[in-house]
């Protein structure tokens, strides 16, 4: 049986055709008669395909979640030899993408805040296991939630500065900067041996960075507690609450 965007199905070349429309045009050139005629097919199609337009910007964006997370796997690198230079290619690769394909980029960000697909939380588990590398290997300085964070909002923050700034005074000295900028802010210098930190926070860190994700000795509540137990050393390095 057919997958539901296989190729030359219907839904497939109306979303392809929406693409184009979207990255020549802008928004405003993905009208359902505009996407129907570029597609080969009648206006009703994409009614029954995709409820409205908003239907239809949604499987735009898991169309670019989908074609992003192509790149990402053939960047990744299971056991790199340099985590900090891989967070480093990372964040080049979602910036040039969002620099080459504003539009696409756009709607991406905008499905992103109204819910996620499979494709865009692949990605993040992505991102997610490059910051839990950095942990364990002692690199990180920050938690890991808002060295994701910092790492998402200044990758979202260079392509919107770029796109808002006047063509004739673009600097590509500018990514470079937020770049190096992210790095120094999540990562440290050098790593973090054992003796060079002590106390509950440190501990906390690096243990919750070598937790396995499957299942193992305890159970799915107990490893969820422990990891709560963990999150909250590692924010404040256990201090004890009034």
């Amino acid at each position: 049986m057919a997958t539901r965007d296989s190729t030359d199905s219907p839904r497939r070349r109306i979303v392809e055709a929406a693409v184009e429309l979207l990255e020549n045009g802008g928004p405003d050139a993905v009208s359902t008669r505009a996407v129907a005629a570029a597609a080969g097919m009648q206006p009703p199609a994409i009614y029954r395909l995709f409820g409205d337009k908003e239907g239809l910007l949604e499987a735009v964006a898991e169309h670019g979640y989908a074609q992003f997370l192509e790149r990402k796997r053939a960047q990744l690198d299971p056991a790199p030899q340099d985590p900090v230079e891989e967070l480093r290619r990372g964040w080049d690769m979602v910036v040039e993408f969002g620099v080459s394909r504003p539009e696409l980029f756009a709607v991406m960000n905008r499905a992103a805040g109204r819910g996620s697909d499979a494709a865009h939380r692949a990605g993040l588990e992505i991102l997610h296991g490059r910051v839990r590398r950095l942990a364990a290997g002692g690199w990180l300085r920050v938690d890991e939630e808002l060295a994701a964070q910092i790492i998402q909002a200044t990758g979202q923050g260079a392509v919107t500065t770029w796109h808002a700034t006047p063509a004739d005074r673009r600097d590509p000295a500018l990514l470079t900067i937020l770049r190096e900028s992210m790095i120094a802010a999540v990562t440290r210098t050098e790593p973090l041996v054992p003796a060079a930190e002590s106390g509950p926070a440190a501990a906390a860190r690096a243990l919750r960075a070598a937790l396995p994700d499957g299942a193992g000795v305890l159970s799915d509540a107990e490893q969820r507690l422990l990891r709560e137990w963990l999150t909250r050393l590692a924010a404040d390095g256990g201090a004890p609450h009034a």
